[in-house]
C-alpha cells in the first residue's frame, strides 16, 4: 500500500457564497513531485493555504503528514516547508545570516546549524557569496538559497509557489535539478507553476478550473486521456471552459 503525504475528501472552502475550492479530493504519495496547475483564480492558492493550516477548509477531509488539517494546524506547519512566489529571505541580510535567523525560527540547534550554514552555502554555490548582502545577487541565486532555507529542518514535504517565476530558461532546468535530489531524499514536493514545460517534470499532476479538481494523473496519462501531445495543450483546453477571472 503506498504511503500518502496528503489526503483530501471533498476539500471545500467557500468566501460566503463564493466557492473558491469546490470539493477536491485527491492523494498525494511520500516523495512524490506533484504538480498543482490552474489559470488564476481557479483556487490553487486558497487549496494550498488550506493544505499549509493557514486557512481552515469550510468543508471536507485532509490530512498532511497524517495530521488533520482542522486541529493539527500548528503540527502541521512544524512539519512542511514553504516557499512563496514572491522572494521570502532578507535583502538586507547576508545569505549566511539568512540561513541563521530561519535555522533559529526552525529550532535547529546551534551545532546542527553552523553545519547547516555550510552546507547551504556550499550547495547553492554561494560559498564566496556568503558575506555579502543578499540583494546583491542574481535572481536565480536568490531562489536556490529561499529554496535550500525552506527545507532546511528537513521537512515532511515542501509547498513551492511557482518557485522559479522570473528566472531564465536555464536557471529554471538547474532549480529542477534541485528539486529532483530533494524528491530523492523522500521529501515530498507540491509545486504551483505557470511554465507547462515545468509541468512535464512532474511525477503527476492536477488542473483545476473553477475551484474544481478537473484532471488528475501522471503527463503521460493525461496526455493520453485528453488526446493531447502536452500538457500545454491539455491546460488550454480545460482553461477554455473556466467561467472566473482572475483573483
Amino acid at each position: 500500500m503506498p504511503e500518502y503525504a496528503i489526503q483530501t475528501e471533498n476539500l471545500t472552502r467557500k468566501f460566503g457564497d463564493f466557492i473558491a475550492v469546490d470539493h477536491i479530493s485527491f492523494e498525494v504519495q511520500k516523495g512524490e513531485i506533484f504538480g498543482f496547475l490552474g489559470a488564476n483564480g481557479a483556487g490553487k492558492t486558497t487549496a494550498m493555504k488550506m493544505l499549509t493550516g493557514l486557512l481552515t477548509p469550510t468543508s471536507g477531509k485532509a490530512l498532511v503528514t497524517g495530521r488533520d488539517v482542522y486541529t493539527e494546524a500548528e503540527f502541521i506547519k512544524k512539519q512542511i516547508g514553504y516557499m512563496s512566489q514572491k522572494f521570502s529571505l532578507y535583502d538586507d541580510l547576508t545569505p549566511r545570516e539568512n540561513i541563521r535567523f530561519y535555522g533559529g525560527i526552525y529550532g535547529i540547534s546551534e551545532e546542527y546549524l553552523s553545519q547547516k550554514i555550510d552546507e547551504v552555502l556550499e550547495g547553492t554555490g554561494l560559498k564566496d557569496q556568503g558575506d555579502k548582502l543578499v540583494q546583491a545577487l542574481p535572481l536565480g541565486w536568490k531562489q536556490k538559497l529561499a529554496f535550500s532555507i525552506a527545507i532546511l529542518h528537513n521537512p515532511k514535504i515542501v509547498f513551492l509557489d511557482e518557485p522559479t517565476g522570473g528566472v531564465d530558461p536555464v536557471t529554471r532546468r538547474a532549480f529542477w535539478e534541485q528539486i529532483y535530489e530533494v524528491a530523492e531524499q523522500g521529501i515530498t514536493v507540491f509545486v504551483t507553476t505557470h511554465y507547462m514545460d515545468e509541468a512535464e517534470y512532474c511525477d503527476r499532476l492536477s488542473i483545476m478550473v473553477d475551484g474544481r479538481m478537473d484532471a488528475i494523473g501522471s503527463p503521460e496519462d493525461l496526455k493520453h486521456e485528453f488526446s493531447a501531445s502536452s500538457v500545454e495543450e491539455i491546460f488550454i483546453k480545460l482553461a477554455r471552459s473556466a467561467k472566473r477571472g482572475d483573483g
